[in-house]
């Protein structure tokens, strides 16, 4: 007995209902595809130009392609084959991805340059097919749909519309939700187990036996993620062992730890380290102590006793809290951090639980606005490999922080550069130069980190070895060893040739065309060497 098609007004409503679901996942994968890449290679202008250039790219070819095909095989089970096919190839992405990622991800820790970009469009090809069957959906849909040539307008203004209603919705979901809660390749997996779901049930009401003969692909999908998910998402660096791995709204955060017990913490790519931590040492003669010397720029004597409370925007897992503790004892310290889950694995694994620190999971030049306290010290150190969040970087904003400084307050920033490319930290001197009277520059050793010190009163750099050289007998050792340091890395200020404001800060053009020069100038030759 053959089966009865469904009834004119059954296919239409399903016909709308697999349009909305194909609109969906197109954004949704878009988003999902960044968090995906973010993961090895960060989520840069350049990572997100490439994601979304190439997904334009994909979509366009499928609506050509799509208006072709619905002319000449213009049937129902040919359009849910097509969404089937779509959503299987789409769930498959982050499976067929995790080997290539983790080849990437070993590339990057060595630089290996050649591997790196090849993993990088290898993963982006991926996306090619799946992208391109979502492109073919809307024309496709349209034509089936349309049965009077007088309805066209009507017809495909509406099913526009549904797909766009389904693109706000894969827009949303994952930043908020699913990403969030559930973690990218099952992100990936609800959207294409969704949309394959529709695709089926549409292609069993047109033929049975059709929907049977691809019954194989969500049993393909669910075992492979089975396989998939019990693998880290991103393998830890060569002697280090992942103790913890988590992805928020914001980033992928592991904790590693090395054989001598120090816990490192980080971010997407992991090309940064953003806190360190060890049960028996405070000291890591990295970026974080040289927020320890700031203050002491101030003119001498200046003791430890002047130093009232901190501000950190940027608190990560909380080495920078965690230092100064130890130096002041019950300091007051407002730590400003973006992302709770990170928030979370400092509390759990990185000692972040001083009794004086009051954590704000906020943004932190919004915060910073809310708070009503005067400090001694506010740091900004955002910095993620190799951005500084714009908003972060203007005069605007750095007034809003002089207005929160004491008297003999300073604003200590970290900032990243090459070894013959400082265009960022000089343009950032400038714009400091607007707001303070004096800005002091320290290069950080063995690393391509600068900080700069802007004071609220004149200042010399003489001072610090002053005020080191006049440190009680009591100071703790941590706060000698961190200005010794400091005294050592202070290099010339040199400010730069703009200013950067609300209106105009090109924050990240300046670090893009920082990173392509290092990159075609030899630069992981240099960094390996």
């Amino acid at each position: 007995m053959s089966q009865q098609p469904p009834s004119a007004k059954l296919q239409l409503r399903f016909l709308y209902l697999a349009v909305f679901a194909a609109g969906m996942t197109t954004l949704g994968v878009e988003f999902a595809a960044s968090r995906l890449l973010g993961s090895i290679y960060g989520d840069s202008n350049l990572v997100w130009a490439n994601i979304i250039g190439l997904i334009l790219i994909y979509l366009t070819i499928g609506y050509f392609v799509g208006g072709r095909w619905a002319d000449r095989s213009p049937y129902f089970t040919t359009f849910y084959r097509l969404i089937a096919w779509a959503a299987f190839l789409s769930g498959l992405v982050p499976l067929v991805a995790r080997p290539i990622l983790t080849a990437a991800a070993r590339a990057m820790q060595s630089f290996d340059a050649a591997l790196t970009l090849g993993s990088f469009v290898s993963v982006l090809v991926l996306f090619s097919v799946p992208i391109t069957l979502l492109g073919c959906v809307s024309p496709f849909s349209i034509r089936l749909a349309l049965s009077d040539v007088r309805q066209a307008g009507g017809i495909s203004g509406r099913m526009y519309a549904v797909s766009t209603l389904g693109s706000i919705i894969g827009t949303f979901s994952p930043v908020l939700l699913l990403i969030p809660q559930l973690g990218t390749a099952r992100t990936f997996l609800v959207f294409s187990g969704v949309l394959l779901a529709v695709g089926l049930i549409g292609l069993a009401l047109q033929d049975r036996r059709a929907a049977l003969k691809l019954a194989w692909m969500p049993v393909v999908l669910a075992a492979g993620t089975f396989v998939a998910l019990r693998q880290p998402i991103h393998p830890a660096p060569e002697g280090m062992t992942l103790i913890y791995e988590d992805e928020s709204a914001y980033n992928l955060i592991q904790v590693v730890e090395d054989g001598a017990g120090y816990r490192y913490l980080l971010l997407n790519e992991g090309q940064g380290v953003h806190s360190q931590w060890h049960a028996n040492d405070l000291y890591y003669r990295r970026t974080w102590g040289f927020f320890l010397a700031g203050p002491y720029f101030n003119e001498p004597p200046y003791t430890p006793d002047r130093v009232e409370r901190i501000a950190v925007i940027g608190l990560a897992a909380g080495t920078i809290a965690r230092q100064h503790d130890a130096v002041y004892p019950g300091l007051p310290m407002d730590g400003i951090e973006i992302d709770p889950g990170i928030v979370e694995a400092g509390r759990q694994y990185m000692g972040m639980t001083q009794p004086g620190l009051n954590v704000i999971i906020e943004d932190g030049r919004f915060a910073l606005n809310q708070l009503e306290h005067t400090y001694t010290m506010i740091g900004v150190d955002a910095y993620r490999v190799p951005y500084v969040p714009w908003h972060l970087t203007t005069v605007e904003f750095f007034e809003e922080v002089r207005d929160k400084l004491a008297d003999d307050g300073v604003l200590i920033m970290n900032v990243g550069r090459t070894s013959n490319d400082r265009r960022l930290i000089e343009v950032l001197t400038s714009t400091l130069l607007e707001v303070f009277p004096t800005v002091h520059t320290l290069d950080v050793p063995s690393s391509y980190n600068t900080i700069l010190v802007a004071t609220v009163q004149p200042t010399d750099a003489s001072n610090l070895a002053a005020n080191l050289a006049a440190l009680p007998a009591d100071a703790h050792p941590v706060l000698r060893e961190a200005l010794t340091d400091a005294a050592g890395s202070i290099v010339p200020t040199v400010p730069g040739n703009r200013v950067l404001t609300d209106d105009h800060a090109p924050v990240e053009s300046i670090v893009d065309s920082m990173v392509v020069e290092f990159l075609l100038g030899g630069g992981l030759e240099e960094f390996i060497n």
